[in-house]
């Protein structure tokens, strides 16, 4: 695929087209136009496997007739070929956005459930790490490699996935994964040795990174921008969530029916999940469906030329999965705005997973508590992710009000970073919190209110660096959204296997203070890209750059 330079003046995304292409005549084909203003469908439509000269008019209109005519130069003949670009007709009802808000709504939920339970299963055996150390006769630390296996797997699948979702749809993905996944669940339930824990939960992360990677996707093909930002911060809670709740469930689990039970709680909760996604979810990804019309159409009517941009691709799956496997690497280690923004959220997913092994610390050897009593400590940091989740739709409202006052309807990509801006020293003051009130002697209300600002702050942190991501690197932003997953991953998967040793050596209140201050220093991070990113942007290879964009600052003062 050739390189696609971003950092000159683009034209809208409705107008992108190949010159050969014979535009829609609106007084034959009247059809209500859907530009993909909004960044999650830049990142949602097939950029990555398709090559620069596709037509993405046919995934972003609706149509009178159901085509948009098309003319291309054969590949084998040398001679001009006439098309027809199946589209979606005015308000059709097979297209995922025309559906009842009730069905959309079950179908979001569903996807939201599926994260709470991924969720859920990385964090749960925290719950219960002694069970499998006594019985199969390792270390504690061996133990932690369950977690560590997992999470990289986490960081893995996104690579593999994504491209995949784009290439045959979402269903197949989710239903292959997410039943892969629950059979590996069988072997860690019934292990007898650390040897099929450690593989199989490997296997497990990799299979179960797979709704992580497309819930986005799919919310994105159901909602309009418009109605997005609610169902958005619906499943924005449910990654945080799920972890919170997993060292609270597994406690009390453990110590009524063992640490096997564990396993057992995530098979019964993945094969819900997978049974309902199976059952009562349909595919939602509009290239996919406009195939199988396409592949319809030409075995109804024996007419050969209705097409989708994809099927006139013509290159190899391993060409454009190069694609995805290379660039990820690229925007990483050549691009500053990709690099620190990755670091940031590494350093706070590697907060979350060290959480799981500090609350036992503080709470089990320090006040010699039990794990149910424990997880329970865990309910501040899970109520703040709700809070934060329910303050999302007024973020995006702000959001808008920029997008009002901006010169050409778009603020620049910086304008994302505001709520960043603002929650990031929520971090530090939770974990400082944190710090200072796990002496054995003091209150245990301390160190379990600590976890609410923390918590708090998870989602506008997140949720900003995607959207930041994603507006700067438009068609790139599947390649940036990975390489922040994968390395977000590995050193999330790294901090649980040395969190009890840090612990040990320099005490809880440093500890955890040394964690504060690094939190604290990544707090300049949002400030540094706010007002340079513009500037950076410019002389970036991959990243978009409008040379009529006016500052953030100057954005906000129109």
């Amino acid at each position: 695929m050739a390189e696609r330079t971003t950092s000159r003046k683009q034209e809208p995304l409705e107008r992108l087209s190949t010159l050969d292409t014979i535009p829609t005549r609106r007084t034959l084909d009247r059809y209500e136009s859907r530009p993909t203003q909004d960044a999650a469908e830049v990142l949602d439509l097939p950029y990555g496997t398709l090559n620069d000269t596709a037509d993405m008019t046919e995934f972003t209109e609706e149509t009178a007739a159901g085509i948009i005519p098309k003319r291309t130069i054969s590949r084998i003949t040398g001679k001009e070929e006439e098309h027809e670009l199946v589209t979606f007709k005015i308000e059709d009802p097979e297209n995922p956005k025309n559906w009842s808000k009730a069905y959309k709504w079950y179908c979001t939920m569903v996807v939201a459930l599926t994260c709470f339970v991924v969720a859920l299963a990385s964090s749960i055996i925290t719950a219960d790490l002694e069970g499998p150390a006594e019985e199969f006769h390792v270390s504690h630390e061996v133990t932690l490699v369950t977690i560590t296996v997992f999470v990289i797997g986490f960081g893995v699948g996104p690579l593999v996935f994504a491209p995949c979702s784009e290439l045959f749809g979402r269903k197949p993905v989710y239903v292959i994964t997410l039943g892969l996944a629950v059979i590996f669940i069988i072997p860690c339930a019934v292990a007898q040795n650390i040897g099929t824990l450690i593989v199989c939960r490997l296997i497990d992360g990799i299979a179960f990174s797979a709704p992580m990677t497309l819930v986005g996707g799919t919310l994105a093909d159901l909602w309009r921008n418009e109605e997005r930002a609610v169902p958005m911060a619906a499943f924005s809670a449910a990654p945080f969530i799920g972890p919170a709740i997993g060292p609270l469930v597994g406690g009390y689990l453990a110590n009524a029916g063992g640490w096997r039970w564990l396993y057992w709680l995530q098979l019964i909760l993945a094969a819900v999940c997978w049974l309902l996604l199976l059952l009562t979810v349909p595919e939602t990804y509009a290239p996919a469906l406009l195939k199988k019309r396409a592949q319809k159409l030409r075995k109804e009517t024996g007419v050969q030329s209705y097409v989708t941009e994809q099927e006139l691709d013509t290159r190899p799956f391993a060409d454009r999965l190069r694609i995805f496997l290379i660039r990820p690497l690229q925007l990483l280690f050549l691009e500053p705005i990709v690099l620190f923004i990755s670091l940031y959220m590494s350093v706070l997913y590697g907060l979350l997973y060290m959480f799981f092994v500090a609350y036992p610390v503080v709470y089990q050897a320090g006040k010699g508590w039990g794990r149910g009593s424990t997880g329970l400590m865990f309910i501040p940091l899970a109520i703040g992710v709700i809070l934060s989740a329910c303050c999302a739709p007024f973020v995006n409202k702000h959001y808008l009000r920029l997008c009002a006052r901006a010169p050409n309807g778009k603020p620049p990509a910086e304008a994302r970073l505001i709520p960043m801006m603002y929650s990031c020293w929520f971090i530090p003051v939770g974990l400082f919190i944190f710090a200072w009130t796990s002496y054995p002697s003091l209150s245990y209300w301390g160190p379990m209110m600590g976890g609410f600002p923390v918590g708090f702050g998870f989602i506008f942190l997140y949720n900003s660096a995607n959207n930041y991501l994603v507006d700067t690197y438009q068609h790139q932003a599947a390649s940036a959204l990975a390489a922040k997953t994968c390395i977000r991953s590995f050193w999330g998967a790294s901090t649980v296997l040395f969190t009890e040793q840090m612990y040990n050596t320099l005490g809880y209140q440093w500890a955890s203070s040394l964690l504060a201050f690094i939190a604290l220093a990544c707090c300049l991070i949002p400030y540094v890209f706010y007002f340079r990113g513009a500037a950076i942007r410019k002389y970036s290879k991959f990243a978009f750059s409008d040379d009529d964009e006016t500052t953030v600052q100057g954005a906000e003062k129109v």
